[in-house]
């Protein structure tokens, strides 16, 4: 989820709530076309960047997590509109559910102030679950989207978790979950049950606001961002599962939110949110930025790579006014 790193707006949220960051603006030009500018790139740049959809930020569609799914349909998750949408190829968006107002409105939720949908994954079998943060017992954690639109609890988290990016390890029959303001990695059973703490490295923890934001598993370890220190860190997984030593493999990216790996050994693009970039940062750590504001990022969230198609969700939250998907390409040299 978007971090809101800056002192002032951190205050502000704190006093007025999320939702007082998220005030309508006019609405932003139609979708386009934008070629990705020469030299972004040593070995991977993107180009034909353009925007599939625009969201209602009147509503509060301020696009998230994202997870894609075989016939080229996108689900996203919402944050101050507590929904899960899909976002069909044609650009047709279908809201999927829309998570209860919790008793007394959510104000308890931590770090924002209000409650919100943030990561969304789906198994091979087509499940989509989502994660739900609420500031409540019994609300707060991993629910399933049923075919009846009826979501249903399947992992419940503790109250003051943030739960944010969901992963599915389909080897282990396992959810990962990054606690944002806890600064852990949590594990569940697949089939619903009880979480435990998997992973609390100190270079998961926050410093402030947000820590341990998004999360992938590649070659045999689970790769978090930290957007309090701007870090990409890297835990490998022990033979049954459990969790090794965290190493930070790459620095310098205040406001990292949401990354996916390029398929080139451990190559990352990563959103860097509230600076409206994304970033290619290569397996020595280094990096540089591919897109950003003047190819139609704003408030960058989520980042999603299938084959030479990279998908970007904005969620002009603390930059911007339009909340976007976009699709770039891939051209590697």
């Amino acid at each position: 989820m978007s971090p809101h790193r800056t002192t002032g707006l951190r205050r502000r949220a704190a006093t007025l709530g999320l939702a007082a960051l998220l005030a309508v603006a006019p609405a932003a030009p139609e979708a386009f076309a934008a070629p990705a500018r020469p030299g972004h790139a040593a070995s991977t740049r993107l180009g034909d960047v353009r925007v599939l959809v625009h969201f209602d930020r009147a509503a509060g569609q301020v696009a998230e997590s994202m997870a894609l799914e075989p016939g080229g349909g996108v689900v996203i998750g919402m944050i101050p509109a507590r929904q899960v949408v899909r976002v069909l190829p044609d650009g047709a968006v279908q809201v999927l559910a829309t998570m209860p107002l919790p008793p007394g409105g959510g104000g308890t939720t931590p770090a924002v102030g209000m409650p919100v949908v943030t990561g969304v994954a789906r198994t091979d079998s087509g499940a989509v679950y989502f994660l739900y943060s609420s500031g409540q017992g019994g609300l707060t954690g991993i629910w399933q989207l049923r075919p009846s639109g009826q979501p249903r609890l399947v992992v419940p988290l503790p109250a003051d978790a943030f739960p944010n990016a969901l992963v599915i390890d389909g080897e282990r029959d396992r959810f990962m979950v990054t606690d944002s303001t806890g600064g852990r990695i949590w594990q569940a059973p697949l089939r619903g049950g009880e979480a435990a703490v998997w992973s609390a490295d100190p270079a998961l923890a926050p410093s402030g606001f947000f820590g341990a934001n998004g999360m992938k598993i590649h070659d045999g370890a689970v790769w978090a961002s930290n957007s309090d220190h701007g870090t990409i860190v890297r835990i490998p997984m022990t033979g049954d599962g459990g969790s090794g030593r965290a190493e930070v493999r790459a620095t310098g990216l205040e406001g990292i939110d949401d990354f996916d790996f390029t398929g080139r050994d451990t190559e990352i693009l990563a959103a860097i949110n509230q600076a409206s970039k994304l970033v290619r940062v290569a397996p020595d750590g280094t990096h540089e930025t591919l897109l950003d504001a003047e190819d139609g990022l704003q408030g960058t969230t989520g980042v999603a790579v299938r084959g030479d198609r990279v998908y970007v969700t904005n969620g002009a939250n603390l930059a911007g006014n339009d909340p976007t998907l976009m699709l770039a390409k891939i051209r590697r040299r």
